[in-house]
């Protein structure tokens, strides 16, 4: 791979990032706005005098991990359809750039939304709050956000492919794709309270362990690692599995002809 070329791809997005109020509004207000809303919700459920500890923590907690699964999955789909809204896809692909580096580019930029948006959503809870996430989660909050990551990436390639194979008619994926998701994945609340055919789901989803896990750190300051460990497994066969998704999709459409869908 061209690290020439893989930095053209970022350079392109990022400067487009820095005058789009869209983008900016991504990344930073509606984030601000959710944590705002979360956070005044669950102070005031604590305050009402429901029992149940540290909800706030989990709350806002689980709010900011989530942002790292939405964020990596809205990158990768709204980048490839920037260039299809610009009817720039064809021209992209003309040039000397491969379709592995394309994904490299857009999986790095990805990940420096993300850590953009997460530090702006933490020190936001920090100011609002004076809850520290960072500080609660300790050491176990790198392999969480990495899990996480991959996590949306794949779902992000998963979508990316479908939107490759049949056109921007089903673009509303790339906003909606995720949070069909988000029931499954328990971020607010235990596995254990859904209903059994929804806890069967969730636990083949990799971000469910993730969240548990959350919970068992704020709650008993443990780690359950043998849910750690299957996350891991689920994360690794979903990212492989989503990337030979997409690449198969992008290669039959190109078939076709990347044309037709601009």
């Amino acid at each position: 791979m061209n690290q020439g070329r893989i930095n053209a791809v970022i350079w392109r997005h990022l400067y487009n990032f820095r005058h789009s109020l869209d983008r900016l509004a991504d990344s930073f207000y509606w984030p601000a706005v959710d944590i705002l809303l979360w956070g005044l919700t669950s102070i005031y459920i604590q305050k009402s005098g429901a029992n149940v500890s540290q909800i706030v923590l989990m709350i806002l907690s689980g709010l900011v991990l989530w942002m790292v699964v939405w964020r990596s999955q809205y990158e990768i789909t709204i980048n490839l359809l920037e260039e299809l809204w610009s009817s720039n896809l064809v021209n992209l692909f003309s040039t000397p750039l491969k379709v592995s580096e394309w994904i490299a580019a857009v999986v790095i930029l990805g990940l420096i939304k993300m850590l953009m948006t997460i530090s702006f959503a933490t020190a936001l809870v920090w100011l609002l709050y004076k809850i520290d996430v960072l500080f609660a989660l300790g050491w176990l909050l790198l392999p969480f956000m990495v899990l996480l990551l991959m996590f949306g990436w794949s779902v992000g390639f998963i979508v990316a492919g479908l939107i490759v194979r049949f056109g921007m008619r089903i673009q509303t994926l790339a906003w909606t794709g995720i949070y069909l998701l988000a029931p499954f994945s328990a971020i607010y609340y235990p596995v254990s309270s859904l209903p059994a055919w929804a806890q069967t789901i969730a636990r083949l989803t990799p971000t469910s362990y993730v969240f548990e896990g959350m919970r068992s750190v704020i709650f008993t300051g443990t780690m359950d690692q043998a849910g750690l460990i299957k996350s891991v497994g689920l994360t690794i066969v979903f990212f492989v599995g989503a990337i030979g998704f997409f690449l198969l999709m992008f290669n039959q459409s190109r078939k076709t002809g990347l044309a037709r869908l601009e």
